[in-house]
């Protein structure tokens, strides 16, 4: 019993679908580890840190849940940034400038981002435009139309909107006196952490319990097969991009929460940040395999990096992109290795001639 139990885990870890999630995982614990090691006496390991891990890159969490079922697919988004910039701007020009309620501002955004992601994947699937010319037009004009409304900085003025980025949950204990208080220092997740989580949780119950899910496997794994079993191909990748165009909204309206202002050129590079959060989260660029818990690691792996860079107190920002970008390297060759070191399997050895 123990020895089927062992080799169940060892081809669980060994099986190339949890390789890379498990590997992304693991690099994560380890870092921490080390920074709670290095700068556990500067606060490194202290609850308020930690928490700040999901506060600040709560926004690159909910666009990644999109962008990881584009990648699933095979496909790609690179408007995803310049489409959250957008939802800035509709919300800081419309309730500042136009005295549009936040609500109005906030549904507008998110049709029109819908309403872009569809014709991108219409794009795609129908007209045979590659995923990177569909998607870097839909950036091009998000990122125009965002000029249109205004070349500066809005900042947002509106009391809603002030309450809804000072909503917090704060981190509680029973102190000696048997009452509850806050922990010291102030812990704290806020709306944008809460909509990061809603959002991994709701991608992975589509991918793993619908049809819709088992769908965007197939078709990032073989689209052709999927054509030929008869499968919803086009209809899949339109919703595909469809839902990352919510995801793109719902980033953009947790961005402005976080700095309460819109700005044509807010979240230049972001598309490359969501992306890669997904990659280092062991989704495959040529499609197929992925998962959100992945993802949900990879958001944190890219997030503990810039933290630790920050407790060393000498070294430059800059090295929290070169750390990135070799996290990136490594997990696309990685991905080359296991990928092809699975093909070899199926195919089993050669057989000798006589």
């Amino acid at each position: 019993m123990d020895k089927k139990k062992s080799n169940r885990f060892i081809n669980f870890i060994t099986n190339p679908k949890y390789l890379m999630v498990l590997a992304t995982i693991g690099i994560f614990l380890a870092i921490y580890i080390f920074g709670a090691v290095v700068y556990g006496n500067k606060g490194f390991t202290k609850l308020r840190t930690f928490a700040m891990l999901f506060v600040d890159n709560a926004y690159i969490g909910i666009s990644a849940v999109g962008m990881t079922m584009v990648l699933i697919t095979g496909g790609i988004d690179l408007s995803v940034a310049a489409v959250a910039s957008l939802t800035g701007m509709f919300i800081a020009y419309g309730t500042t400038i136009l005295n549009i309620h936040p609500f109005v501002c906030m549904a507008f955004a998110i049709v029109v981002a819908i309403a872009l992601g569809l014709a991108m994947g219409a794009m795609v699937t129908y007209l045979k435009i590659p995923p990177f010319v569909a998607t870097l037009t839909g950036m091009f004009l998000a990122r125009g139309v965002c000029s249109l409304i205004s070349r500066d900085s809005i900042s947002i003025d509106n009391d809603l909107i002030d309450k809804l980025a000072g909503w917090k949950i704060y981190f509680m204990k029973l102190n000696d006196a048997g009452e509850w208080v806050k922990i010291k220092p102030v812990a704290y997740i806020n709306l944008n952490v809460v909509m990061f989580i809603v959002m991994i949780l709701i991608g992975t119950y589509i991918l793993q319990k619908t049809r819709f899910g088992r769908n965007v496997y197939a078709v990032g794994g073989n689209e052709q097969s999927a054509r030929l079993m008869g499968l919803p191909v086009d209809r899949t990748k339109m919703m595909v991009y469809g839902f990352n165009g919510l995801c793109s909204a719902l980033a953009g309206i947790a961005y402005s929460l976080y700095v309460k202002s819109g700005w044509n050129l807010a979240l230049q590079g972001g598309e490359l940040d969501v992306i890669s959060a997904a990659v280092i989260g062991g989704v495959l660029l040529s499609g197929g395999v992925g998962y959100m818990v992945g993802t949900f690691f990879g958001v944190l792996l890219k997030a503990v990096i810039p933290a630790l860079i920050t407790f060393n107190g000498t070294l430059s920002s800059w090295w929290g992109k070169i750390i990135t970008g070799a996290l990136v390297l490594l997990f696309v060759a990685l991905q080359q290795i296991v990928m092809t070191s699975s093909g070899r399997k199926k195919k089993g050895p050669k057989k000798k001639e006589t």
